[in-house]
C-alpha cells in the first residue's frame, strides 16, 4: 500500500549537515534567528524550557525530541529567568569540541541535549513542509532516543561511509519523528490527515496513483463518505481542499521527474495526471511561475555547476 510519509520524507531528500552536544547548569538562556533549514533536539537528561516562535512554550524532559521543520525562532532557556545569549546555529564546531556548554562552567550539569539541523535537497521543500506541524514535541520515546544516539555517534566520528549513514540516520529520524506525532489533537495538515481513517484513504489513492484524474466524488467514494462530508473532513482536517491538495502533490512530483532530466515532457505530464503537455505546461507556469522547460533546465544546470 502506498505510504504518503515515506514519499513526502523521500521526495524532501534530507542531508545531514551538523550535531552536537549542549549541557548547562544554572540560570541560562539562549536565542537562536530563525534560519528556516529543519532542526532537531534530543534530552538526554535534565529538563529545560523551550519558546518557538509563534507557539506555546514546551517544558521538556529526558526522552523528549524535538523536531522543527522550518526552525523558526526560539529561546531554550533553563526555568530559572536569565538574559538569552544569541547563538548561530552554523557557527563551526571548534576542533576537538562535541559539547557546548551554558550557564555555570563548573559542575555536573543540570540538562544534556543532543541538537543539530540539517537539510532538505528538494526544490519544492516549503511546499512539503507547509503539511507538517511547525513544531514537532515527541514525550519519551525509545526508539527516537536510540536513534539520535546512534546520529550522535556517527556525528562525532569519522569512519568511512559517515555521510551516507548520517543522511540515512535523518531520514528514520523524520520517519519516526512524525509517525510518532500522528494523531487528532495534531494541528491540521499531512499527520492528522492520516490519523483520520477515511481522510488517510483518499491521500493513500492520490499518492498512489497520481497519473489518475481523480474528482472530488471519486476520493470521497474511496473514503466511504458523501461528496459534502468528504470535502469538508478532508479540508478541515489536511488544511487544504481535495484538489487543492492533489494539485501541489503532483506539482511535487513533476519538479522531482523534471530535475532528473530523463524524461520527455510528455511524459512528466502523463506520470502526473495530464492528459497533454500543453496542458501540464500552463498549470505548472500558474502553480510554480515558470514553464516546466526552464524549470528543468536551471535544474539540470544547478546539477553540473
Amino acid at each position: 500500500m502506498t505510504d504518503p510519509l515515506a514519499q513526502i520524507v523521500s521526495l524532501l531528500r534530507p542531508r545531514a549537515i551538523f550535531s552536537k552536544g549542549i549541557s548547562a547548569a544554572g540560570a541560562w538562556a539562549v536565542s537562536y534567528s530563525a534560519f528556516g533549514q529543519p532542526g532537531f533536539c534530543a534530552v538526554i537528561e535534565g529538563r529545560c524550557r523551550l519558546a518557538v516562535e509563534g507557539s506555546t512554550p514546551l517544558a521538556l524532559e529526558a526522552g523528549d525530541f524535538v523536531l522543527l521543520p522550518a526552525t523558526p525562532a526560539f529561546v531554550m532557556s533553563s526555568f530559572e529567568p536569565a538574559a538569552p545569549r544569541h547563538i548561530d546555529p552554523r557557527r563551526p564546531t571548534a576542533a576537538g569540541e562535541d559539547e557546548v556548554r551554558h550557564g555555570r562552567a563548573g559542575g555536573p550539569p543540570d540538562v544534556r541535549l543532543r541538537g543539530g539541523y540539517f537539510s532538505f535537497e528538494s526544490p519544492d521543500a516549503a511546499l512539503l513542509v507547509s503539511l507538517l506541524p511547525s513544531v514537532i514535541h515527541v514525550h519519551e520515546d525509545e526508539r527516537l532516543a536510540t536513534l539520535v544516539r546512534l546520529f550522535g555517534e556517527e556525528a562525532s566520528g569519522r569512519r568511512d561511509g559517515r555521510e551516507f549513514v548520517l543522511t540515512r540516520l535523518v531520514e528514520v529520524l523524520l520517519i519516526e519523528a512524525l509517525r510518532a506525532s500522528q494523531g487528532r489533537n495534531a494541528p491540521a495538515g499531512l499527520l492528522r490527515g492520516l490519523a483520520d481513517t477515511r481522510v488517510a484513504e483518499a491521500l493513500r489513492r492520490m499518492h498512489g496513483d497520481a497519473e489518475r484524474s481523480w474528482t472530488v466524488d471519486e476520493l470521497a467514494r474511496e473514503a466511504g463518505m458523501s461528496r459534502s462530508a468528504f470535502f469538508d473532513r478532508f479540508t478541515r482536517t489536511v488544511g487544504m481542499r481535495p484538489m487543492e491538495y492533489l494539485m501541489a502533490w503532483r506539482m511535487a512530483l513533476a519538479k522531482d521527474l523534471l530535475r532528473g532530466g530523463d524524461m520527455t515532457l510528455d511524459e512528466v505530464a502523463r506520470r502526473v495526471g495530464y492528459g497533454s503537455a500543453s496542458t501540464f505546461s500552463t498549470a505548472f507556469s500558474r502553480h510554480v511561475g515558470q514553464p516546466p522547460g526552464r524549470f528543468a533546465r536551471e535544474g539540470t544546470a544547478e546539477q553540473e555547476a
